[in-house]
């Protein structure tokens, strides 16, 4: 497949609206998404669709803005979290929709947007039949060991610490074979190097304040697979980040840890019940919970780095701030 094929084949193309499909090509079964996609075409009475494949160098941002370049009124993204990541930055602002098509092994972001994760058909038609909802994004701004500086989106969450290690450290054939099973044998890997991160960060207009924690979650939304509720009260459409450093003491530091992003965050808050139980218990110390509109860390060392689950090297510094009503997803109607 060559990086672009032209819309137009037989149809009115310059009437007609069309999508582009940017899609990785290790993670779809092509023929299959073409054959659904054509039909879904068909049934709105769009022109033909444009295909764009990604490349190592470049997992979806210039495809996507290439899209734009074309006319194309909605883009739609094929691959893991990575490949929607990158969609997502390229279409920041153009005001085009981005529909997802969930082929990843978190697909992070259609599962805090309650989309089926399951089905090729329903997420396709949702793409081009769906409403529109305009949700922020999130602006990393990191600096490197060499002093360098790079920006990038992300649609979910950030992190410092333990989870950028795992990730960094997650092989990918396992990752293929069994999915987020594969994080696990990362996290196992990762704890012989289990150190505290120690950092100061500075939240808005407040003075610089030191912190010390095993992990470091900036985050745009906060669920993650497994019933995990990592942020309880983060937003797509808040305009705001939510921060989580966890920071567990003692022998049963992380089984504290684990008891609040999943029963008390991931169970209890969801009856009146249970957050009347959370209202009447002592916090647990062992997380610690922080918004703004915008975070500054400067680290201690240089850390690795996590954006929606790829690695992202290691930083001496972050900045993150949300772009708020950035971004248009197709959601069902």
């Amino acid at each position: 497949m060559t990086a672009d094929a032209v819309a137009g084949t037989g149809r009115d193309s310059t009437r007609k609206p069309h999508a582009a499909v940017v899609f990785n090509p290790t993670k779809v079964d092509l023929r299959k998404l073409r054959r659904i996609v054509d039909k879904a075409e068909a049934d709105a009475q769009w022109a033909r669709t444009r295909w764009i494949e990604t490349s190592p160098s470049d997992a979806g941002a210039g495809m996507a803005r290439n899209a734009l370049t074309k006319g194309a009124a909605l883009v739609l993204a094929a691959g893991g979290d990575g490949t929607v990541r990158a969609v997502a930055e390229g279409l920041r602002g153009s005001g085009v929709p981005l529909g997802l098509i969930p082929a990843g092994t978190g697909n992070l972001l259609a599962r805090n947007l309650e989309l089926t994760v399951t089905s090729l058909e329903s997420a396709i038609e949702t793409a081009f039949a769906g409403r529109d909802r305009v949700i922020d994004l999130g602006i990393a701004e990191i600096t490197r060991e060499d002093g360098s500086t790079e920006s990038h989106g992300f649609l979910v969450m950030a992190g410092l610490g333990l989870d950028a290690r795992m990730i960094a450290k997650t092989n990918s054939k396992l990752k293929k074979a069994v999915g987020w099973l594969a994080y696990v044998d990362a996290g196992m890997r990762a704890l012989p190097e289990l150190e505290p991160v120690r950092l100061r960060y500075r939240l808005d207009d407040d003075a610089y304040r030191p912190l010390t924690a095993h992990t470091l979650i900036i985050g745009n939304c906060g669920s993650l697979p497994g019933g995990i509720l990592l942020l309880p009260e983060a937003k797509l459409d808040d305009g705001i980040l939510d921060i989580a450093a966890l920071k567990p003491r003692g022998r049963f530091g992380w089984l504290r840890v684990w008891n609040k992003i999943t029963w008390e965050n991931g169970v209890l808050r969801r009856s009146a019940a249970g957050r009347k139980i959370i209202d009447l218990t002592a916090d647990v110390r062992d997380v610690a919970y922080f918004r703004g509109t915008r975070l500054q860390v400067e680290l201690e060392r240089p850390e690795e780095f996590q954006l929606d689950g790829d690695e992202f090297g290691k930083v001496t510094a972050v900045e993150c701030y949300t772009d708020p009503a950035s971004l248009i997803v197709r959601v069902p109607e």
